[in-house]
């Protein structure tokens, strides 16, 4: 109920903020509660290419290995969704939940490609452009879902792409309720959902600090 009401109360602010001409602002905490991982959207919600570009925006501010700036992105809306779809894996986790649910699928996506060979440098460098993508997507209201699990020479065929997809982020307005359950280290780690909610155990601080 607390948590509710500070976010209310939040919103509220930031809603006043906008109509005086004051800047928004959200601490770095705030976005990443807002950062989870969605795997169910609002089909009535047409994420726009703007939108999408601004989300890569964030790339021109990330660090990178030896400042290579080696990834690509590509932009994929309403029109070609239906592309990458049928390659990708939601919810690999949850194979009973055969997510998404019908009806709760993404219209837009982000494919991330590179133009450097694979190495242990570019992967990082993947790492912290997904993250900086996600947390710039909750800033302007959105929710994605790092993809992982996908065909990758299917959706390079389907997209035309020259390279090949490292990455899929799949971006839109989120339907789903989450939870952050604190557990301790001898507990499941794995994510669930029950009575609606998807809820996801995150060990406590004194536990992550040697």
């Amino acid at each position: 109920m607390a948590d509710n009401f500070l976010e209310k109360r939040l919103q509220d602010y930031n809603a006043n903020a906008s109509k005086n001409g004051r800047k928004q602002s959200f601490s770095l905490a705030s976005l990443m509660r807002k950062s989870r991982s969605c795997r169910g959207y609002d089909a009535s919600f047409v994420v726009r290419a703007d939108q999408l570009r601004r989300i890569v925006a964030a790339n021109t501010l990330a660090p990178s290995s030896r400042n290579r700036q080696a990834l690509r992105f590509r932009l994929v809306l309403a029109d070609e969704a239906c592309k990458v779809l049928p390659h990708v894996r939601m919810g690999a986790a949850l194979p009973h939940c055969k997510l998404p649910l019908p009806g709760t699928e993404p219209n837009a996506f982000i494919v991330i490609c590179a133009t450097d060979e694979p190495s242990e440098s570019l992967y990082i460098d993947v790492g912290i452009s997904v993250q900086s993508m996600l947390l710039q997507a909750a800033e302007i209201g959105l929710n994605a879902l790092c993809i992982g699990s996908f065909d990758a020479v299917a959706v390079s065929r389907a997209l035309g792409l020259a390279l090949q997809p490292l990455i899929i982020i799949a971006v839109g307005k989120g339907i789903e309720k989450f939870s952050l359950v604190e557990i301790s280290p001898d507990e499941s780690r794995d994510y669930y959902r029950k009575d609606g909610v998807h809820h996801v155990p995150k060990l406590r601080l004194d536990d992550l600090i040697l």
